[in-house]
């Protein structure tokens, strides 16, 4: 078993996505989407849990890998006594069905490679029934069936409920493998040409990364987090998925594990920004256009986070038979935050909406006219306590950022209504009132004058790194005394080693929950562009050269790091902490690096 998540890299074909460690085995894999069920679940079990490893016999870690430049096209090589030998592991945009096609290339003398692969269905608890059919070795149970097959074909054999291959590669030979799925009650889908398959993924992701308009410094770091964004994006509706994983621990053995699957609206602005920014305004008006889909209804009813198709329904439930990442349990499905209460989202979503009208988005119908419905519904539920930004489990309280976000949202309808009066109806004169109503509750209720700092919530003591956008969505600003005071209470009070935790998880924790957790990334991100933005950017880039030093090998973050035994913890990758790369990036070197 793995115990270091950065171990790890991630391939996938905007539809879903598999993890790859450095031994060479594809432990996470889920089929057909990112939040089905998987049929490599090593990841959070053992081998028996299902994996495919292909690696040179006898050969443990690799190496070397990388990615090959501006793609998700992975390339491990291992040096034997006998020889060297490349795997490129790729998962190619598919047509009808998704397919995982793994490429051996002997560079240098002959090595011989053992393949072996474990389908375990749902989770790693269903053995399949694995027959030959035409060269292939086809797996079926019940609604799930899976073909591989070798070009040229290799002798394979079925061992220790797995089917194993062994073959030699000289130099300049190949043997690629394809696995395919594909529902079981339906016929096996064409088969692709697994050579030309990725030669077209190398040229389609090359062109891709070229839109790139940032041209500053750590321009490969900011590539590699917008390909990581594009890759955990849900083609077919534009959601984009906080991880592709579930159950990644955020303190080793804790009980800290939570399914990330799914899309959630806080990311919203900050990743619209980040892909508008950058150049993507197709992939930013895609997710524009699943965020509307997602809350349209009635505004009462705003969920924080959605399935990949909008879909509302997230029950949580345990999986039982999993012993977890490096024995972290439980291993859940699901997300009960769903029905959690975050006034935030309100803040979230008017952002977003006006920042896609302000770009130039092509406008949608009835926008306008649901903005001014969740403004109504906002307008008289704001004085409630909810569970604020981070999900806590302990309770509600009068979060400060909650509260925050609030005044962004009437902020936002009012400068909308304003630059555009043509779009009619809503509250203007309620609306500007209003906004300086929570603007100046926040001010007396929010604020700790002693200690010259804004608070987690109204009355508290504690701080709350979600503070740190303050100036960054205009509610003060950065010279205003109490921004300054505030980015400097966070940097004395919750940052360990210079890294930035949500908040403090020590004596009566505010999430409710026992144990603690490591520095959350994107918080050490927005106390870089807080350090920026009053002034202190020698020490803001010093710190965003640190946090892209804490990419793993191929680039990629997870949700936090521990500074104490040094290494990624949570979810893995995490667009949240991709997405605070790229916007840090932007903000650090601004016109430096505009393309």
């Amino acid at each position: 078993m793995h115990t270091d998540i950065e171990d790890y890299a991630l391939i996938g074909d905007q539809q879903t996505a598999a993890l790859v460690s450095t031994d060479g085995s594809v432990d996470w894999l889920c089929l057909p989407r990112f939040d089905s069920a998987a049929c490599f679940a090593k990841l959070l079990g053992d081998e028996d849990n299902g994996h495919w490893r292909i690696a040179p016999k006898g050969a443990e870690r690799c190496t070397r890998r990388a990615y090959r430049p501006d793609t998700l096209v992975l390339d491990t090589e291992w040096e034997t006594e006998g020889g060297a030998v490349r795997v490129t592991d790729l998962m190619p945009q598919r047509d009808r069905a998704p397919d995982l096609v793994r490429v051996v290339e002997g560079l240098s003398g002959e090595v011989t490679l053992h393949s072996v692969l474990r389908l375990r269905f749902d989770y790693g608890s269903v053995v399949p029934w694995v027959r030959r059919s035409d060269g292939h070795r086809v797996a079926v149970a019940g609604p799930d069936s899976a073909w591989l097959r070798s070009e040229p074909e290799v002798r394979s054999w079925g061992e220790d409920y797995g089917t194993h291959s062994e073959f030699t590669v000289a130099a300049g030979e190949k043997v690629a493998f394809v696995l395919t799925w594909h529902p079981s009650h339906e016929q096996r889908p064409p088969l692709i040409d697994p050579f030309v398959a990725l030669e077209h993924s190398v040229e389609d992701w090359r062109t891709w990364a070229a839109r790139c308009r940032y041209d500053g410094p750590h321009r490969d770091a900011v590539v590699r987090s917008l390909i990581t964004l594009k890759a955990l994006t849900y083609q077919p509706t534009g959601g984009i998925v906080a991880a592709p994983t579930t159950s990644l621990p955020e303190e080793p053995g804790g009980v800290r594990n939570w399914d990330y699957r799914f899309c959630w609206l806080r990311d919203s602005t900050l990743t619209l920004g980040a892909l508008l920014s950058a150049g993507y305004l197709e992939e930013a008006e895609a997710w524009r256009d699943w965020l509307l889909r997602a809350v349209a209804g009635s505004p009462d009813d705003l969920q924080i986070m959605y399935g990949l198709a909008g879909e509302r329904r997230l029950p949580e439930f345990e999986l039982p038979w999993l012993s977890g990442f490096a024995d972290a349990t439980p291993v859940r499905i699901g997300n009960d935050a769903v029905n959690q209460l975050q006034l935030d989202v309100y803040g979230e979503v008017m952002d977003s909406l006006s920042l896609a009208r302000e770009a130039g988005m092509r406008p949608q119908p009835q926008m306008w006219e649901l903005q001014c419905a969740l403004m109504d519904f906002l307008a008289g539920a704001w004085r409630e306590p909810d569970e604020g930004l981070w999900e806590v489990r302990g309770g509600r309280r009068q979060f400060v950022h909650s509260k925050v976000m609030t005044w962004v949202a009437l902020d936002r309808a009012v400068r909308t209504l304003e630059a555009h009066p043509e779009l009619g109806g809503g509250d203007l004169e309620g609306w500007r009132a209003l906004r300086e109503e929570v603007h100046r509750e926040v001010c007396e209720k929010g604020y700790d004058p002693e200690r010259r700092t804004f608070t987690q919530s109204y009355g508290s003591r504690e701080l709350d790194a979600s503070v740190l956008l303050i100036p960054h969505v205009g509610f003060l600003p950065p010279d205003d005394p109490r921004v300054v005071g505030t980015v400097e209470a966070i940097g004395a009070e919750l940052t360990r080693d210079g890294l930035v935790r949500r908040y403090s998880t020590e004596g009566e924790a505010v999430d409710g929950l026992p144990g603690s957790e490591g520095t959350f990334l994107v918080c050490s991100f927005w106390y870089a562009d807080a350090l920026h933005a009053i002034g202190r950017t020698k020490e803001a880039r010093e710190l965003f050269e640190r946090l892209v030093g804490l990419t793993n090998d191929v680039g990629l973050l997870a949700e936090e790091y521990d500074p104490v035994a040094g290494g990624q913890l949570g979810n893995f990758p995490q667009a949240f902490s991709h997405v605070g790369l790229v916007n840090t990036a932007l903000a650090l070197f601004g016109e430096e690096g505009a393309g």
